[in-house]
């Protein structure tokens, strides 16, 4: 298939016009009259994949290798160094973030790996409503995400309704009308403000909870005439 054609459809899929302004979903590097015969589906790419994987390859991740204007390429740092091994392997880049968050990701976490039936969705935010006990949530998103370790600020006894965004979503609290917000990523500053104004916060990380992109994905890639590969993207903290 023609690198037009995939795009073309990840756009009807999840269109890239849905994307927030700071993001820079799309095509990244390659040619759209480029021929491709496999894809690599990964939430990020790295030195040890682009060096392991074929010539010729589509990666479809989940995070922007690019973010805003490059004004300097300088291959020893990143991103200018990745950038360098694609060019040199012909490899491509697409990268579907705040666009799939919109159309899949965010319900796919919220009902297919943490169980809750959405009740409203909203944007970036799915929402559940019912009845939880402190622990018992807890030890629930804990083993459904595989958390070693888990933040939460100001916790309730007793919880009514959930809300989650998955990724970096702290900074959208404002707009969270639930007794408690999951969301990856949470400042010190975010901590403060949720406490002031009652919001139970529960970190889920950011790798935990977009982890699943390339599976999500791969399922809607199935009906092209494609090789697709999930690749096990590794979380860049260790423990």
């Amino acid at each position: 298939m023609k690198l037009q054609e995939i795009y073309d459809f990840l756009k009807e899929l999840s269109p890239f016009e849905l994307q927030e302004k700071w993001d820079n979903s799309g095509m990244l590097i390659g040619e759209m009259s480029r021929e491709i015969d496999q894809v690599v589906l990964s939430l990020d790419v790295d030195e040890a994949l682009l060096e392991e994987s074929d010539e010729g390859v589509l990666f479809i991740v989940h995070h922007p290798l690019i973010f805003g204007g490059l004004s300097a390429l300088d291959f020893s740092k990143y991103p200018a160094k990745l950038i360098e091994i694609m060019i040199k392997k012909r490899q491509s880049l697409i990268a579907m973030h705040t666009n799939f968050d919109l159309t899949h990701l965010n319900r796919y976490v919220f009902e297919k790996i943490l169980g809750f039936k959405v009740t409203k969705q909203d944007a970036f935010f799915c929402t559940t409503e019912g009845e939880w006990k402190r622990e018992e949530l807890l030890s629930h998103i804990q083993d459904r995400l595989g958390l070693s370790v888990m933040k939460v600020v100001a916790p309730k006894e007793e919880i009514r309704s959930i809300t989650l965004t998955t990724g970096a979503g702290a900074s959208l609290m404002d707009s969270v009308e639930s007794d408690c917000f999951l969301t990856g990523d949470i400042k010190y500053h975010d901590a403060m403000k949720a406490k002031v104004q009652n919001l139970m916060l529960i970190e889920i990380g950011h790798y935990e909870s977009e982890q699943f992109f390339a599976e999500v994905l791969a399922e809607e890639l199935k009906v092209l005439p494609l090789l697709a590969i999930i690749t096990n993207s590794k979380n860049p903290f260790e423990m």
